[in-house]
Order: C-alpha cells, then sequence, then structure tokens
C-alpha cells in the first residue's frame, strides 16, 4: 500500500470513528422502557475495533514518515514539521496583517486614534513567500507519499 492511500485510510477511520461517537451518544438515554436503537455495548466494540485499526496506521504512517529520506539532510517526518511550522507563520503573519490593517474611525478630534506599528506591506510579502515555499514543500511531501511503499 502507498503511503498516500494509507493516508487516505486514515483520514476516512478518523471520520467513522467520529460518526461512532455520534451513534454511541444518541444511544444514551432512553425513555424509561424503551429500548436504545442500537446497543452501546456493541457500538463500544466495534469502535475499540475502529480504534486498533487507526492505532496500527498511525504507526505504520509515522514509522514510514520518519524512515523516508526526504533529501539529502531530511526525513520525510523533518518535512512535515517544517510545512507545518511554515503554516503556523504564515497564520500568525496573516493575524497580525488583519488586525494592523484595520481602519478605526473617529467621530470627533478627541476620540483616540489608532495608529498600525507594524509594515503590513512587509509582512503580507514574508506571507506571500511563505505561502510559496509552503507550496513547493507540500508538492515534494505528495509526491513522496504517492511513490512511497507504507512501512
Amino acid at each position: 500500500m502507498k503511503l498516500a492511500e494509507a493516508l487516505i485510510l486514515r483520514s476516512d477511520l478518523q471520520k467513522r470513528i467520529d460518526q461512532m461517537k455520534a451513534r454511541i451518544l444518541r444511544n444514551t438515554l432512553v425513555q424509561e422502557g424503551e429500548k436504545p436503537a442500537e446497543e452501546p455495548d456493541q457500538l463500544f466494540q466495534e469502535l475499540k475495533h475502529m480504534l486498533a485499526e487507526l492505532k496500527g496506521l498511525i504507526q505504520a504512517i509515522q514509522r514510514t514518515n520518519a524512515n523516508i529520506a526526504f533529501d539529502d539532510n531530511r526525513t520525510l517526518a523533518d518535512a512535515l514539521v517544517e510545512r507545518d511550522i511554515l503554516a503556523s507563520e504564515r497564520k500568525i503573519l496573516s493575524a497580525v496583517v488583519s488586525e494592523g490593517s484595520v481602519k478605526y474611525d473617529r467621530y470627533s478630534r478627541s476620540e483616540v486614534k489608532f495608529l498600525p506599528v507594524v509594515d503590513t506591506a512587509q509582512l503580507q510579502k514574508q506571507m506571500d513567500d511563505l505561502a510559496k515555499s509552503y507550496r513547493l514543500l507540500d508538492t515534494r511531501i505528495q509526491e513522496l507519499n504517492w511513490l512511497t511503499e507504507l512501512l
């Protein structure tokens, strides 16, 4: 199985686990004298099997990411961390640019005037550079995901 296929399976399994949680919650209370639509014990058994499958899948994905070379200096796991950091930095810069770009209307000269203390144009350029780096890194990661066999 390719790493990309395992990632798709993991995502699907996580969604199914969320759905199972909802099913269990819907069947935790019933009116006196009624029976639940589904037996919670049986649902818990299904959940337990899904969680065990998810555990094995995540372990195989992590093992693969840690053992596959991304380039001469990094593993695929290292590249994933770098991609996450790029996304986090861009998200923070985006929030700063958004906040620094807000125009506050004053209704009289006696009201406090707010001025930005950050160069939003410079930060926007940094965001664009980060977005490009993210895209290039992500493209290479996706390529490796489809070329790499799951360990």
